[in-house]
Parts: structure tokens; sequence; C-alpha cells
């Protein structure tokens, strides 16, 4: 019995360490594709946002922990989710409430005085009030010690309410531009853009929303989605010392920052407040750097998170009107929890994750400098 108690607890320890060093060779990677963008784009300027982001994010989150811990910010765990969820009731949620504000803070003082510090500004609006909007579902959820907060439709209401406040500042100063790249190719859609930006900003924010589901998850994958928007913007504008890049690269090291607490076992959720500003975040500097097609490739993941639902409610929906009796494509959505049922190891989906995120966007770089 003590024999079988040791060989697990040296699993535990092992499985542990293996966690450790996949953020550790992530941490490294982002680093060394700054340095490198820093050598190659003269006009760069990511690496010391990246290291400086990732550590106040990092120092802050922690910090924030027993605050959260004393107001009883605790994760409610939904009923129809996995059975082995339960064992994360209790954990501090909330979490963007401390790592966010710090990519939108250091990102403002980098744009501080320069030409197109409105678009900084108007981006920091956008993120700032999605964000509240999950602060707003989290304190909710956690005050009337259940997983919904906001219903689903007053959430909607939210966020189409700021995305359209967005786009319409966006339109009244052309930050937008009419014409979309896709596949190196150039539509001029016109005003089409504004409905197509609310859209964005719409699906980014719930796909985002959506895949947070896993310890390290959406932490993981959102770091590699926003290197890659930096670089791709860089690739773009590599003369241009005030790109969006250094941006995309201050929340990506708030991100990683908060990504050491919320690896497995998280020691801390971001709770809506955190994934719904990501995902307004990268929407909205797709759409003003351009990259919507760069996004939809690298965001890949985040794709696929929101389409297992769609498939699996519509499926669902149509069997039952047929037949009587509802049938499921997957054994639960989001995808994630497809694979957890399967019997897969939650850090091993997790590492996937993160390696097709990788592998999506070495795909879309390699795109952009081909063409």
């Amino acid at each position: 019995m003590k024999k079988s108690k040791r060989l697990l607890d040296i699993k535990k320890v092992s499985f542990y360490n293996n966690i450790n060093n996949q953020i550790l060779i992530l941490f490294i990677l982002i680093a060394s594709a700054c340095i490198f963008s820093d050598f190659y784009f003269k006009a760069s300027n990511l690496t010391i946002p990246f290291i400086i982001t990732t550590t106040l994010s990092s120092i802050i989150t922690f910090i924030g922990i027993p605050k959260l811990k004393k107001i009883r910010a605790k994760q409610i765990i939904r009923e129809e989710g996995p059975r082995n969820h339960f064992l994360k009731q209790g954990t501090p949620t909330m979490g963007g409430i401390f790592f966010i504000p710090i990519g939108i803070i250091i990102s403002n003082i980098l744009y501080f005085n320069k030409d197109n510090y409105d678009v900084i500004l108007t981006l920091t609006f956008v993120i700032i009030f999605f964000m509240f909007i999950g602060f707003i579902d989290d304190f909710l959820s956690f005050k009337k010690k259940m997983n919904t907060g906001l219903r689903s439709n007053q959430k909607i209401l939210l966020q189409s309410l700021i995305s359209l406040i967005f786009i319409l500042i966006c339109a009244s100063n052309n930050l937008i531009p009419q014409n979309i790249e896709i596949a190196n190719k150039v539509f001029n859609i016109g005003n089409l853009i504004y409905p197509l930006g609310i859209f964005v900003l719409l699906a980014e924010s719930n796909s985002t929303n959506l895949t947070d589901g896993l310890d390290g998850l959406l932490s993981g994958c959102s770091v590699l989605i926003f290197t890659g928007l930096a670089i791709s913007i860089l690739i773009e504008n590599p003369s241009d010392n005030f790109t969006l890049a250094p941006l995309c690269i201050s929340m990506a090291g708030a991100c990683m920052g908060f990504l050491f607490l919320n690896k497995y076992p998280a020691k801390l959720f971001m709770g809506d407040s955190g994934s719904l500003a990501i995902g307004a975040s990268l929407g909205g500097i797709a759409l003003i750097s351009n990259h919507l097609w760069s996004l939809l490739i690298m965001g890949g993941i985040l794709a696929a998170e929101s389409i297992s639902v769609i498939i699996q409610v519509s499926i669902f929906k149509i069997s039952k009107r047929a037949k009587g009796k509802g049938h499921k494509l997957f054994l639960m959505t989001p995808l994630h929890h497809h694979f957890e049922l399967k019997g897969n190891n939650e850090s091993l989906i997790v590492s996937s994750f993160w390696l097709i995120t990788l592998f999506l966007v070495i795909i879309n770089l390699i795109f952009l400098i081909k063409s």
C-alpha cells in the first residue's frame, strides 16, 4: 500500500515538473521570438515590454490571490461539467482584473504622445469595458453561488452595445480599413466592415470564454496568438515604429505572467473578466491592423471550441425534432471536455492545444513571409 502511494506521489511530482518545463519552454520560445524580431525588424520593440509585463503580471496576480480569497470570489463549478472538475470548486476566480490592466497600462505608456495614440485609447476602451462585463458576470456568480452570473442574453446585449460604440468610434476616425485581406487577396467590402467588426468582437470574445475551461488552456494559447499577431503586424509594416505590435506583446506578457499561476493545478482562474477582455483585444487589434485572416488561422483552437458547441446544439435540436430524441456528436462541449471524457489527462489536452496553436502561428507567419 505504501509502495503504491509512493509511486503515485512520484508520478504527481513528475507530472508537475513536466508542466513547469513546458511553461518554461513556452516563455523561452516567446522571449526568443521577441529578441529575434527586435534584431530583424529594426523598428521593433517587443522584448522589454514582454519581460516587464510578464514579471508585473505574475507579481500582481500573486498578490491579488489572497484578496480574492478574502472576498470569497471562488469558482462555482457547473453541475453539467465533467465530474473531476468539482475538485476545482473554491479556487479563486476573477483573476482577469489583475493581469489584463497590466498589458493595457504598459502599452499606453509605450504609445503615450505617439502619433497613433488614439488607436490605443480606442482599443483600451473596448478591452476595459469587456473586462467590466466579465467582472459583473463573475461578481454575480459568486454572489448568487451559481455558475451563471449574467444571463446569456444580458451578456450578449452588453457586448453588442460596447462593440457598436467601438465600431462607431473607429468609423468616425477612419481606424478600420474597408479592404480586408484574405489569403493574399484584397476584398473591398465598404461599410459592411462595420457589422463584420461587431460580429468579430462578439465571436472572438465568446470563443475565448468557451476555451477557458482547463487550467492554462486559454492563457497559454493567448500568449502564442498575441505573439503571432505582433510578428504578423511587423511583417506587414516593418518600417513603422508605432505599429500595434507592442500592444500585442504586452498582452502576451500579461497572459504569460498569469499562466504561471493558472497552470495545473490552477491557483487562480481568470474568469469572464479575463476571457472576454482577451477576446475583445484580439478582435479589436485584428480589425484595426487588418489581420482578421491571420487571427482566424492562428486562433484555430478558439474557433474549434466555438464550432463544436454550435454543431452539438444544432445536431441535438434537429435530431430531437426529427426522431423525438436528441443525439450528440461529442461526449461534451466545448471540445476540450470531449477529450477529457475520452480519458485524456487535462494537462495533456492543454499542451496538445498549445502545440496545435504554435503550429498554426508558424503556418500563418510562413504564409505572410512568402506572400
